[in-house]
């Protein structure tokens, strides 16, 4: 690049008061370093995004706004909570109205800020995305280790296209920031739509470390429920499969008509109770699991149609 790029750093935030002040302090320090090198423009920049938090995050963002510092904080809120995906792609869509490229990363510095460095040194190269990549999991518990291969490898067998280990870590320049905006879906996930950009892309890894402060915001619950976004934002596979299933139980069903048939013919037919009721539940479970995928699609084409706003900006600070 000619001139020095003006990084700006993302950082979606949700009841992270505690850990705002400290990750911001240190991601400060990164972007101060680099443009002390002579690597960033001076305008470089972190942006907060409040999700409606309800414990004085959005203090803690005008406070930063207002210290002065050479590298400033800039802070938007969204005037409710819409989610991590929805705070982090309100954060990107403001950042590409100013910036070269953004990085975005979670408050909590679970993931190391120090992989900004080379993530910005790939982007100078020509890269115009970077994945930020765990190296290991030796850190997680077993139970934790396990949901995430099973997480990766469901989405797998969904055809989704994501990164392995791949959160939402990344750094996007301005022009994969640009086309991240023509994707108008409201059903966001992220990790899924950036990998259709198809720009020049490389993968940074670092060690994964623990919560400055706070509690985590992505129980299993969440997580689940993120999964199933991401699968049926992405995949027709699940409805594929039903009508596969569908397909095999009835030449089953054909199968079992042979067999009583001759059984009657022949006189040894005895009715069966048991044989019955476990016909009668195992159907009536596939069609409701059935009914219920269908239902998830529905319910997703419901929320497009309606083409309500994503989002909306209530309050600015830094600017």
């Amino acid at each position: 690049m000619t001139t020095l790029p003006v990084i700006a750093v993302v950082i979606p935030c949700y009841n992270e008061a505690e850990a705002l002040p400290v990750s911001a302090a240190r991601i400060r320090g990164i972007l101060m370093s680099l443009a002390d090198s002579g690597e960033i423009s001076n305008d470089s920049y972190i942006l907060c995004v409040d999700d409606g938090s309800g414990d004085g995050t959005w203090g803690v963002i005008e406070k930063l706004a207002a210290d002065g510092e050479h590298i400033a904080v800039r802070g938007i809120a969204l005037a409710h909570n819409r989610g991590h995906q929805y705070a982090l792609l309100a954060g990107l869509n403001e950042a590409a109205l100013t910036c070269d490229a953004a990085v975005s990363i979670d408050a909590d510095l679970q993931d190391d800020p120090e992989a900004i460095v080379e993530m910005i040194r790939r982007f100078r190269e020509g890269d115009e995305i970077v994945y930020g990549v765990r190296a290991s999991r030796d850190t997680d518990t077993h139970f934790k280790r396990n949901t995430a291969r099973a997480f990766y490898k469901l989405q797998n067998m969904m055809g989704l296209e994501t990164v392995y280990d791949h959160a939402d870590y990344r750094l996007m320049s301005r022009r994969a920031l640009e086309i991240l905006g023509q994707y108008r879906e409201h059903n966001l996930f992220l990790r899924g739509i950036i990998p259709q950009i198809g720009l020049s892309h490389s993968i940074v890894t670092y060690d994964r470390g623990t919560r400055v402060a706070g509690e985590s915001k992505y129980p299993l619950r969440k997580m689940l429920s993120f999964s199933i976004d991401g699968i049926t934002s992405f995949s027709a596979r699940p409805m594929r499969w039903i009508f596969g299933t569908g397909l095999s139980l009835l030449v089953i069903d054909v199968l079992i008509s042979i067999y009583v048939l001759v059984a009657l013919i022949s006189g040894t037919a005895v009715s069966g109770w048991s044989s019955l009721m476990l016909s009668v539940w195992f159907l009536g479970s596939l069609i409701l699991i059935a009914i219920g995928i269908v239902g998830e699609y529905i319910g997703k084409i419901f929320i497009e149609v309606k083409d309500r706003p994503r989002y909306n900006i209530s309050k600015r600070a830094g600017y």
